[in-house]
């Protein structure tokens, strides 16, 4: 019979194996993380920036019309023939109709040198688009001055009201006040190359002169912007996002302070405000909303949280728990697919009822239906796969912040007029990701809101098909002298509807 040796080992030596299977666990962890991190910076510099997602074939199911070799012995037989290849009719590019508004500038071409007695039996007529520089010019005001003579032998000077301008003190007319504006907050060129683009023009104007005249203008809108969030709050379904925006600071000389739009939408009524905050807190969120009462749909950040207000309640976004997956597969392809495939499932449902053209009623049964059942599903097996992968692992990860908000992210369900997801503010957002890239910053912290002030607005234009440069023209050109109790009829949603 073998005997069983006994080895033994010092209590210093039984720690040491500890500490070292301890490092080693965590040198583990730490290469899982960087090498997760790499993938996502080659996927973000390499890959493509679509999410959508293609299931792979099942190996078991066969492609249509493919027959297994074993069953059908495949003939051969040499064939030898010559052909004539037909020659290929090239298409010709189809070139789009000219829009039918602009205006057209007709040029006759007649032929030199007509003979006599030539008779015209019709045309040809061709048409092209043209453009021409913008032009610059000045009003000039006239207003011719009277004696009127009255009946008791005094006389009187009678002159027509001076127009009023939206910056009484300067000399920049609505228009001009709205290429600025417009240039920037959806066009994206900072104010530096729009005075270059001024001076080609022959004029020459200060980037201080514009900045005065950016700041006059959002003083002028700021009440419309106040009637807008006060709008916008009045409903109980929003929306609710935060991006950054680097802004310059005396506290931090040669250097910018990272401050926040955060961005509320209201999918309802189709409007749209942006509040800058210093930070990242959720007093940002907490005064903007300290009298909302409602559902709040937003991402898995934490600053949405405790907001003090009971009235709220919160809701999650499915594509942001699916981007999770999608970042996993890397790190494990077999589960991070399925579970793709379980979101497409869902966002399927989601569709059918948009090509339908169902209402909320009918999407909620539906919902209700179909879309339930299958979110049990992905409940069940992300409580039984989480315990087979590692937490700190990428599809550890996904799990776990889908099962943290799963709460949030089937509350959906109650009511068919909200969304799956909170897509659409993202593309509120994205504006200011394009402006950050040409502009870099703003120049102070007064400067960061009232660039909120323009974002909110042209935003709200977008989500109603409204052409933002007509609105704000129309806009700066009365709301000096409009009705403070009327004035919500100047905000693009209500021209909109009129």
């Amino acid at each position: 019979m073998a005997s069983t040796e006994m080895i033994q080992i010092s209590q210093a030596d039984y720690q040491a194996l500890l500490a070292s299977k301890s490092d080693y666990e965590k040198l583990q962890k730490d290469y899982d993380s960087v090498r997760f991190e790499l993938d996502q910076l080659k996927r973000m510099i390499f890959g493509s920036k679509s999410e959508r997602f293609k299931p792979a074939m099942d190996p078991q199911q066969l492609a249509l019309f493919d027959i297994p070799s074993e069953e059908i012995e495949p003939q051969k037989e040499q064939i030898t023939y010559t052909r004539n290849k037909p020659t290929e009719d090239k298409k010709q590019p189809v070139r789009s109709e000219l829009p039918a508004h602009l205006p057209r500038v007709e040029h006759v071409i007649e032929i030199e040198d007509l003979p006599e007695g030539a008779k015209k039996i019709g045309e040809e007529t061709s048409e092209y688009l043209e453009y021409e520089s913008p032009k610059l010019f000045v009003v000039k005001i006239i207003r011719p001055k009277y004696v009127v003579a009255s009946d008791d032998e005094s006389t009187t000077i009678a002159i027509a009201p001076k127009p009023e301008l939206p910056l009484p003190k300067s000399n920049a007319g609505a228009g001009l006040l709205t290429q600025l504006m417009i240039s920037k907050y959806v066009d994206h060129l900072p104010f530096y190359r729009q005075v270059q683009m001024f001076k080609r023009l022959g004029v020459e104007l200060s980037e201080s002169t514009i900045s005065g005249w950016f700041r006059g203008t959002s003083e002028l809108l700021e009440p419309l912007y106040r009637e807008l969030i006060k709008q916008l709050l009045d409903t109980d379904y929003l929306m609710a996002d935060e991006t950054p925006i680097p802004v310059l600071t005396k506290d931090k000389p040669g250097s910018t302070h990272k401050g926040y739009h955060w961005v509320y939408n209201n999918p309802i009524r189709k409007m749209a405000a942006f509040d800058y905050q210093t930070s990242r807190g959720r007093e940002g969120p907490r005064t903007f909303l300290k009298d909302y009462s409602g559902y709040l749909q937003t991402d898995g950040y934490t600053g949405y949280n405790n907001l003090s207000n009971p009235n709220i309640t919160l809701m999650a976004c499915m594509a942001h728990a699916r981007r999770k997956f999608d970042q996993a597969k890397g790190n494990d392809p077999a589960r991070a697919e399925h579970a793709l495939g379980l979101f497409q499932e869902l966002y399927a449902i989601e569709r059918t009822a948009r090509d339908a053209q169902m209402d909320n009623e009918q999407t909620r049964l539906l919902r209700k239906e179909v879309a339930q059942p299958k979110l049990k599903e992905i409940k069940a097996w992300l409580d039984e796969e989480i315990l087979l992968v590692a937490p700190a692992s990428a599809i550890g990860k996904a799990m776990a912040y889908t099962l943290n908000l799963w709460p949030r992210l089937i509350r959906y369900l109650e009511q068919g007029r909200f969304h799956i997801d909170n897509n659409m503010i993202e593309n509120i957002i994205r504006p200011v990701a394009l402006g950050r890239k040409n502009y870099l910053f703003a120049g102070s912290h007064d400067a960061a809101q009232n660039a909120a002030i323009f974002y909110s607005f042209m935003a709200t234009c977008k989500l109603n098909d409204v052409n933002p440069e007509e609105w704000l023209r129309n806009t700066l050109s009365v709301i000096r002298t409009y009705p403070v109790e009327k004035l919500y009829e100047l905000l693009p949603n209500f021209v909109q509807n009129l």
